[in-house]
């Protein structure tokens, strides 16, 4: 039977309120109460009676001081028919966040893995309005209740008066409100005995790193983490770090091959299909070898050797070796992006390369948001915001403030980056939370991590957290608990068709059998 409009609500608190109600708790920004609404998905097969509820989360000092007003959406199954998880307080609940940071969580929920879903022709542009916004089919909402959170100052959560930014933007600083809200949600909606995941995309990964540890450390086990588009070590993109170069070689030759087909007349599924496993696989071993070979070496490399590994990543990434010569084979991410199409006119995208622009696409943009200025995010924007903007509207929740779906350059350069990790004696200038994330899992041996990634993200390339994850020595039993997914798309995986059905499969196995 469809759920009921008194249904018990899954909300920041646990009454529905009319959302032209303004509440101000006292020291918090006024804002309107929770409003919550019966909703059904089906995908013609099962069929979820869930409850969607949009409201607030008011976090507190462990004084009771106020911190911050979280804007929370959730999702939270009162029945279902089908191969869908069961309905019940023992059910799985997911936590998921985007990062920026300074990003809202409007891409995870609209764009990937909500109930509803905004329409993609990745790698092409979604266009302009109108969309056909529908019941998403892969939606993790099968498997688990869905709990999407925007961190402080973006979407429309905000710092209580007087509370200064700084106590939420850093990585310790914001790993600690989230753990917060993760626990007086549970409070809230009282699923202490529900199986509990973390998903954090980009500097999310960051994030639910820290996030494992230290929800922990607080006597609350976790049963999964998904990290998607991962950056944990954060030394590799140092100037004079040569982690960095090694990372993106894969990244690199996958979209050189895509673009190469492409150039050729082919279409996008022969050109995908340029990309293959053996093509990766060799140049994952150029990148650990020869080339990091090359690299560490500096200025005592041989000129006739340099040449020769000059040679052989010009044919592997289609960018001339004189070019990687004069750059003595540091090729940095913008220029590899400006050079792979530039006989064209053309940029390929940051965080999908399959993704073109004309390179007049970034000029005079020496100060714009590098996470809007690319082809990749311009063509889902609006499609994605779009849907969200319509599914908080179908709940009931309105607010006259704006909603920021990015705010990156106001938080990001006023992030404090210093990090505490596990064992560490002093703080970390640059952080490296696969500390973190390795403190957690020899804490709770049960833990499991699903590590995804798009081999067309240049700006998060999968081979990253690969490297971080090994030198990591973990004993072979929690080894055995991270899995590895690797997909055709970019670093919003979920807005190409293919890869969310194939990450679908592999999440669906995560959540039934604990790892793919």
């Amino acid at each position: 039977m469809p759920a009921t409009a008194d249904a018990t609500p899954n909300a920041a608190a646990n009454v529905a309120t009319d959302p032209a109600q303004n509440v101000a708790p006292e020291g918090f920004v006024a804002h309107p109460a929770p409003a919550s609404r019966a909703l059904t998905w089906t995908d013609g097969q099962s069929a979820i009676n869930y409850t969607a509820t949009a409201g607030h989360l008011d976090i507190r000092e462990n004084d009771g001081s106020p911190i911050a007003s979280l804007f929370v959406i959730s999702y939270v199954a009162d029945a279902v028919s089908g191969d869908a998880t069961p309905a019940g307080p023992d059910r799985p609940v997911t936590f998921l966040f985007n990062g920026g940071p300074g990003s809202s969580s409007v891409w995870l929920n609209t764009g990937g893995f909500g109930p509803k879903k905004a329409p993609s022709m990745a790698p092409l542009p979604s266009g302009a309005a109108p969309y056909p916004i529908e019941d998403n089919p892969y939606t993790l909402l099968r498997r688990s209740d869905l709990v999407f959170i925007d961190a402080p100052e973006t979407g429309w959560s905000t710092m209580a008066p007087g509370v200064p930014t700084s106590r939420a933007w850093g990585v310790d600083q914001d790993a600690d409100v989230f753990c917060r809200a993760v626990v007086d949600w549970i409070a809230a909606n009282g699923r202490w005995n529900a199986p509990k995941y973390l998903f954090g995309e980009s500097y999310a990964t960051t994030r639910v790193a820290v996030m494992a540890n230290m929800i922990q450390n607080r006597c609350i086990d976790l049963n999964g983490v998904v990290m998607l588009s991962n950056l944990l070590d954060w030394a590799g993109d140092q100037a004079g770090s040569d982690a960095g170069y090694i990372n993106l070689i894969p990244s690199y030759a996958a979209a050189a091959a895509y673009h190469k087909a492409l150039a050729g007349g082919a279409d996008a599924a022969e050109a995908n299909a340029a990309v293959t496993d053996e093509l990766m696989q060799r140049a994952e071993d150029f990148a650990l070898g020869d080339y990091a070979v090359a690299l560490v070496q500096g200025d005592r490399l041989p000129a006739d050797r340099e040449r020769e590994v000059a040679e052989l990543l010009s044919a592997l990434i289609g960018v001339d070796a004189g070019v990687l010569l004069r750059r003595h084979l540091r090729l940095d991410m913008e220029d590899f992006r400006a050079a792979l199409r530039a006989d064209e006119g053309k940029m390929i995208g940051r965080f999908d390369a399959r993704f073109v622009a004309d390179n007049d696409y970034v000029v005079g943009s020496g100060g714009a948001d590098p996470a809007t200025n690319d082809a990749a995010t311009a063509g889902v924007n609006s499609a994605e915001t779009c849907a969200f903007r319509a599914a908080v509207r179908e709940i009931g929740y309105e607010w006259n403030r704006p909603y920021l779906v990015l705010n990156n350059m106001q938080v990001e350069p006023n992030w404090n980056w210093m990090h505490r990790a596990p064992a560490v004696d002093e703080p970390m200038n640059c952080p490296n939370t696969a500390l973190d994330l390795s403190a957690a899992m020899r804490r709770n041996p049960l833990l499991k991590v699903a590590v995804m990634g798009g081999k067309y993200d240049l700006d998060c390339p999968y081979l990253s957290a690969r490297n971080d994850i090994a030198h990591l020595f973990l004993a072979p039993r929690l080894k055995a608990n991270i899995s590895y997914g690797l997909y055709a798309t970019g670093h919003m995986a979920y807005v190409d068709a293919a890869a969310l059905a194939a990450m679908d499969a592999d999440l669906t196995a995560f959540y039934r059998d604990g790892r793919f």
